[in-house]
């Protein structure tokens, strides 16, 4: 069970690494999530942006090799991708760009909670 959590934090981190590209500027935001960066404040708010997700992706995937980061990381994680969900589903109106954003964060969702579980039923065992 443990080694199949560490799996899903990598995957996990591995999913919240995908932005981090868009720290290189506009063109690679626009790739990302196909929409005009061209406003200087929205890119540098995007890039910002992609240096957070670095930072969360970075520690999944650290706590895929130390347990004692795995309750926090997968917390948040939760919270980054669910949120995210939630408020793409509740303003929809999305473009095809986004919709991959969103099945891409249902995916890691999934993951998270699977991880979660088999976690919780690890630490009951023990």
């Amino acid at each position: 069970m443990r080694l199949l959590v560490s799996v899903l934090l990598l995957l996990v981190g591995l999913i919240h690494l995908l932005p981090l590209p868009g720290l290189l500027g506009s063109e690679r935001l626009a790739a990302l999530y196909g929409l005009d960066f061209g406003d200087p404040n929205l890119a540098l708010l995007m890039r910002h942006r992609a240096v957070l997700f670095g930072l969360l992706g970075s520690g999944c995937v650290i706590a895929a090799f130390r347990p004692s980061w795995q309750g926090v990381m997968l917390a948040a994680a939760a919270i980054s991708a669910g949120s995210f969900l939630l408020l793409a589903l509740a303003g929809g109106g999305y473009n095809a760009a986004i919709a991959r954003v969103v099945t891409v964060d249902a995916i890691a969702v999934g993951a998270i909670v699977i991880a979660a579980v088999l976690r919780q039923l690890d630490r009951r065992r023990r």
